[in-house]
């Protein structure tokens, strides 16, 4: 089969199109021809090394959508079965194996395209919201980064919830337009949404931030965070550390909670199943949807990569087969 490959650590052009053996499957697994699979932020960190270590060589890609081609023994799926899944070692490939725990069924009526835009940031978004930030439709928050695939999701789930006013920051002015239609009140940069946050919230400060930045990000984030509201601090794309001091929470009976997508797949992945069901049944009944910035082939992953690293884009990108 053909997959993308990786021998060591670098920019886009590590990524190699090459020829390897078809994955085989073992107890409790199955083998799935990919139809699409996305291209995540993470993938980029993994590629220049700042995310684990490199077990060379190696395929990135953290989740897929395709059709089931061989089962193990009493499994729950069936060879023709379309899915979603969190596949073993990688996706950027047209076969392979995933744990049943991290394998979900969708309706005919879901298109690969849609399908494949959502795994990791659809659950990881409805997790986020329901689960760790427990927004309520009276609160005010922060998403940044709106305009990517995560920040994309938590906009449009928030909206979706009832939440009144949805504070989204973005890198690009230009990029106003397009979080405001996904749901969001107001749109600022990273350099202005702390000025924003008190101006509408009457000096209080937000509910709920949601940060995938980090660095200074985190530090603006908590000098706008109301008295008994939460950070959650989930990613850290600017690759710089976000500083937090003990006095930063403990007099103001603030909340700094972590939440790690990829943890949960490792240590709880029975814990996705259910917000699985709930975010397919959104998507396949059109309630959610992640707009497609582009779609390349596989042997052009390099390309997608250097589209991701220059975030001149809106939506996500997809690796088609």
């Amino acid at each position: 089969m053909k997959a993308i490959i990786q021998s060591e650590f670098g920019d886009a052009d590590v990524l190699s199109y090459s020829e390897i053996e078809i994955p085989k499957i073992g107890d409790a697994e199955c083998l799935i021809k990919v139809a699409y699979t996305s291209v995540n932020y993470a993938d980029i960190k993994k590629r220049i090394g700042n995310k684990g270590k490199g077990n060379f060589p190696l395929i990135l890609g953290l989740d897929t959508a395709g059709t089931i081609v061989e089962v193990a023994p009493d499994s729950p799926f069936s060879i023709g079965d379309r899915v979603i899944a969190f596949p073993k070692g990688g996706s950027y490939a047209e076969y392979v194996s995933a744990n049943e725990k991290l394998v979900f069924k969708i309706p005919d009526t879901l298109s690969f395209e849609q399908a494949a835009a959502m795994p990791t940031v659809s659950i990881l978004s409805y997790m986020l919201l329901h689960e760790i930030g427990q927004v309520k439709k009276t609160d005010t928050i922060v998403i940044h980064s709106a305009a990517g695939g995560v920040g994309s999701m938590l906009v449009q789930l928030a909206r979706l919830s009832g939440v009144q006013h949805i504070i989204g920051t973005v890198g690009k002015k230009d990029k106003e337009n397009y979080v405001k239609k996904l749901g969001a009140s107001i749109v600022c940069t990273y350099e202005t949404f702390v000025e924003e946050v008190f101006k509408i919230t009457n000096n209080q400060g937000a509910k709920i931030i949601f940060d995938s930045v980090a660095g200074d990000v985190t530090s603006k984030s908590l000098d706008c965070l109301a008295l008994y509201g939460t950070l959650v601090q989930f990613g850290n794309s600017s690759g710089k550390t976000g500083l937090i001091k003990t006095s930063d929470v403990h007099s103001s009976c603030r909340n700094i909670k972590g939440f790690s997508l990829g943890t949960t797949r490792k240590h709880n992945p029975l814990r996705l199943a259910p917000v699985a069901e709930k975010v397919i049944e959104l998507f396949n009944s059109k309630q959610l949807s992640l707009p497609i910035a582009e779609i390349f082939h596989l042997k052009d992953a390099a390309a997608a990569h250097k589209l991701i690293e220059s975030r001149n884009y809106e939506g996500k990108v997809l690796l088609k087969f």
